[in-house]
């Protein structure tokens, strides 16, 4: 059925960066990940998921999985594996995958990887709600989240026994013609080559803008985080220009990668209000959740301004407080004095 069905893409490259050998970030191992889509399958199978789609990659996920599948007694829904496009090993990857479950009546998209991966997969996903979970390095946008609650969650949503949803803010980075959306940070960097995508060098950094900024969240939205604390459902975001440590009015100790807590100077900050358009500083690369993506030239204008138009996003929170308030996963018994059962049925509140 249609209504019972849902994504899951498994990123097999996240995690596994140049922030391995600059800081001490954590590896998700293939193993890791391909366990993490077996409990979600238990999850969403107790929930009435009957229909699951699967990303295929070449590192092992899917294979691991596949293998489950043949052997497992316990019910799981029906995986089908989205293998009808080749395999690039790059963000296309993702997008296709993605693309492909929602013309295939995904309901809900659960995605393993990490701020990079959420973001090429809400790009892809249109209205159809995601859950990205933490696989990656600067996880600020996934959730840490157990697999097997994210998985109820998910399957609680595509199936529409609870409405726990809410839609995030991005910011539209365009220079020339490309446009490309963060879901966490853009920054720019007088870094003159994208090179190996990540940041973890301060001194280079010019400007920040967030879409939310949390005290406890890890990368440079940290940074915005300490001075002009913004969760992600107030409708404004934070600007910031850096500084050298000995110019700069703050100086900010700022866990900007795993492993890696540094002085940041910061010149000024203030709210960011949708829809303002603000001129990038023309020379250098921007980094787009934490990846230096574009090379940016004095003739060619770049510019970021904040919406609140981003993808739907599953508060997994939300999902099982709703859950327990209609009792969804509670089946009453009717219990007779002699201590037989005289009849169940699902509990309501």
């Amino acid at each position: 059925m249609t209504e019972r069905t849902v994504g899951i893409v498994a990123n097999p490259a996240s995690g596994r960066d140049i922030r391995r050998l600059v800081a001490k970030a954590s590896v998700f191992p293939t193993a890791e990940k391909a366990n993490m889509v077996q409990r979600m399958l238990t999850a969403l199978g107790a929930v009435g998921v009957g229909r699951v789609l699967l990303s295929t990659d070449l590192a092992g996920i899917s294979a691991a999985v596949l293998r489950a599948v043949r052997t497992r007694r316990d019910p799981w829904p029906d995986v089908e594996f989205c293998d009808r496009d080749q395999l690039t090993e790059t963000a296309r990857d993702t997008t296709n995958a993605v693309r492909r479950m929602i013309d295939d009546g995904a309901r809900a998209i659960v995605c393993l990887g990490g701020d990079g991966t959420a973001r090429v997969a809400a790009a892809a996903c249109g209205d159809v709600p995601l859950l990205p979970l933490s696989t990656g390095t600067n996880n600020a946008f996934p959730q840490l989240r157990e697999a097997t609650v994210a998985g109820l969650a998910a399957g609680l949503v595509a199936t529409g026994a609870v409405d726990a949803t809410y839609r995030a803010a991005v910011l539209e980075v365009a220079a020339g013609d490309r446009v490309e959306l963060a879901l966490v940070d853009v920054c720019g960097s007088v870094s003159p080559y994208v090179g190996s995508r990540a940041l973890w060098e301060p001194e280079l950094l010019t400007e920040l803008f967030c879409t939310f900024a949390e005290p406890d969240a890890i990368g440079l939205s940290s940074v915005a985080g300490q001075l002009c604390p913004t969760d992600r459902e107030t409708p404004s975001g934070v600007a910031l220009t850096f500084a050298p440590p000995e110019q700069a009015r703050w100086v900010v100790q700022a866990p900007i990668a795993p492993g890696l807590v540094v002085p940041v100077g910061v010149r000024d900050f203030r709210r960011l209000p949708a829809g303002e358009i603000v001129e990038l500083v023309p020379c250098g690369v921007v980094a787009v959740d934490g990846e230096r993506e574009l090379e940016l030239r004095r003739d060619t204008p770049a510019t970021v301004r904040l919406r609140l138009d981003g993808p739907r996003c599953i508060d997994v929170t939300a999902a099982l407080t709703q859950a327990a308030a209609l009792g969804l996963l509670i089946t009453e018994r009717n219990v007779n004095d002699d201590g037989h059962l005289a009849n169940t049925r699902r509990a309501r509140a």
